[in-house]
């Protein structure tokens, strides 16, 4: 698998983005990985990196996004944080990715049986976790259809909770970060949420988060 160049990138699409994401997964799952000689990555891009995806996901140690999406050095800008919420940094982060990097995907990718959401429904109040467990409670509140045993051992009601609250990021991203809502209104960049299953480490998105221009501005 080639190293991402600058030329590589530019002529990659949103779509083609997230195409690519789909295929690695496919190959992870099927524990078919493209065979890559990472020393040579490390090399190739010791000058530069040209990444194609801003991946935003739960710390869990069994989301790495490189491993589910099956890529290599180079080729993902990856954004870790229990519960995978935003804050100002991970914006930030984001901008530059995409803004001054170049990426053309940001991926809000969240993950079943996640701890955060589950301590988030339990109201887990413990040092500074308080206060980023606190960021998944409006998620808590907009799950209406379980009305008993909303807890952590109601498995129903976590993975609700988990996808209201990879919603709620697509559409905070958009409404916290001007650079990135213009890029994605543009067609520069496209945006979408998921959840990675930990028992199969298949990646299924959620179309009704998709904001992807078919037809890319060429401003």
């Amino acid at each position: 698998m080639k190293t991402l160049t600058h030329e590589m990138q530019a002529a990659i699409t949103p779509i083609m983005a997230l195409d690519l994401l789909k295929e690695g997964n496919k190959r992870f799952i099927n524990n078919m990985k493209v065979n890559r000689n990472l020393l040579q990555q490390a090399n190739e891009t010791s000058d530069g990196q040209h990444p194609f995806a801003v991946i935003l996901s739960c710390i869990d140690s069994r989301t790495s996004a490189e491993l589910i999406f099956d890529q290599g050095l180079g080729d993902v800008f990856s954004i870790r944080i229990a519960g995978n919420i935003i804050n100002e940094d991970i914006l930030g982060s984001m901008e530059f990715g995409c803004k001054v990097a170049g990426a053309k995907i940001i991926v809000v990718l969240g993950h079943s049986k996640c701890g955060a959401v589950k301590g988030a429904c339990d109201h887990v109040e413990m040092g500074n976790l308080t206060a980023l467990l606190s960021k998944l409670q409006p998620a808590i509140y907009d799950e209406k259809t379980v009305t008993e045993n909303r807890h952590s051992a109601n498995e129903e009601f976590v993975e609700k909770v988990s996808m209201i609250n990879v919603k709620r990021t697509v559409h905070a991203i958009m409404e916290r970060s001007p650079i990135l809502k213009d890029m994605i209104e543009s067609g520069a960049i496209g945006i979408i949420g998921g959840n990675h299953n930990i028992n199969t480490g298949e990646v299924v998105f959620y179309n009704d988060t998709t904001t992807i221009n078919s037809h890319p501005s060429t401003n």
